[in-house]
């Protein structure tokens, strides 16, 4: 008798939310209909077929909203798959992603999972990868190795997935036997060290601190990892005197308001553009995130001379190249043997061995409140 009146109830509610009653706003309804169906336990939808149908109109109403997670968890749905994953992508951390994200892998629904790793929204992709890195499934190895070995992907979603890789044991170990043999990729490898260096297995930790050691500070000061480098008490004062220092050396080519060089971009507004961690990223792995524009390029001449950096205009007769000075030069076509795009950056490796660990900090917390007004 009490499955008799929840289902009825369960009906009604859903009748309500199809009608569309004028007392009662969308919200009410839905809300009605929610708490109604979150009364049935162990009820065989297919055994109730208006009951079926009630289910699946309230999971219209709600997609996009943790009651579709509620929803299908109570009902064992497995033809949601879909919408649970764009509630993971919507939000890969939280607690709702995580679970609705844990959902689709034990249905087995990879081939989902790949279609949206492969996707061309590089955003949409890197969402998935996060995803799954933060459900910290196994089965989600297969998934994400071959794209973050992949040379053809964006370098942002390839380290996604390593990061991704690193949040299991299974993931961790077999980047660490790639770093072995040497078959990770050089814009790979800071990512996968400050994750590998941070994970809790101990054994792999220690692996990793011989295998990808972390990048020397200066005085050959190893660097924490950086989860662990963001969490140091910080002056933004000082950090801003490091920045106009002669080592590192960073306003030699990078201004800010107005003030510095003009080889690299404009730091101003830094801080709106890149989170802390990816701020790091980029002074320790320039090359992993080369900005649109500042691309570095080699030309061979036939002097036998070389002319490298950025290039700065490339017209019918002539090409004109920036050096790391700030000094342009132009040169005729017809002088170039061969002009090179480079996958590497103007912008030199090991800048922090300038700095201690505490200045790279501080230089860390001042470039990221630069913030656009």
């Amino acid at each position: 008798m009490k499955l008799r009146v929840g289902v009825i109830a369960a009906l009604f509610a859903a009748s309500l939310c199809a009608r569309g009653e004028s007392e009662l706003s969308e919200t009410q309804r839905n809300t009605i209909a929610f708490e109604s169906l979150s009364r049935l336990q162990n009820v065989d939808l297919k055994a109730n077929p208006q009951l079926e149908e009630a289910v699946y109109r309230l999971l219209q109403k709600v997609h996009g909203t943790d009651k579709f997670l509620e929803i299908v968890k109570q009902f064992h749905l497995k033809d949601c798959d879909p919408g649970l994953l764009e509630l993971a992508i919507k939000a890969p951390s939280s607690e709702t992603g995580v679970e609705a994200t844990r959902l689709v892998v034990a249905h087995k629904n990879f081939t989902l999972l790949q279609r949206k790793l492969e996707s061309s929204d590089t955003k949409t992709a890197c969402a998935t990868a996060e995803a799954l890195g933060d459900a910290t499934e196994k089965d989600a190895v297969p998934l994400l190795l071959p794209i973050a070995l992949d040379a053809r992907r964006e370098t942002t979603l390839r380290r996604a997935c390593i990061r991704a890789l690193a949040r299991t044991s299974e993931g961790a170990t077999a980047l660490l036997e790639l770093a072995k043999k040497g078959t990770l990729a050089e814009d790979l490898r800071f990512t996968a060290s400050t994750e590998l260096n941070s994970v809790h297995w101990a054994n792999i930790k220690a692996e990793a601190a011989k295998v990808l050691p972390l990048p020397l500070a200066r005085g050959s000061q190893q660097l924490p990892p950086t989860v662990e480098l963001l969490k140091m008490k910080t002056d933004s004062a000082d950090g801003e005197n490091v920045f106009f220092r002669a080592q590192p050396g960073c306003s030699a080519c990078h201004a800010l308001h107005g003030k510095g060089g003009q080889v690299g971009p404009d730091l101003s507004e830094i801080g709106t553009k890149l989170a802390k961690e990816a701020i790091v990223e980029a002074i320790l792995e320039p090359s992993a995130g080369i900005s649109v524009g500042y691309e570095t390029y080699s030309l061979d001449l036939k002097s036998g001379d070389e002319a490298y950096g950025l290039l700065i205009s490339d017209t019918a007769d002539n090409i004109a190249i920036k050096d790391t000075k700030g000094i342009v030069t132009h040169h005729k076509k017809t002088e170039v043997l061969n002009k090179r795009k480079l996958k590497t950056s103007i912008m030199p490796t090991g800048l922090q061995q300038g700095m201690t660990a505490q200045e790279f900090a501080d230089l860390v917390a001042f470039l990221s409140g630069l913030k656009k007004q």
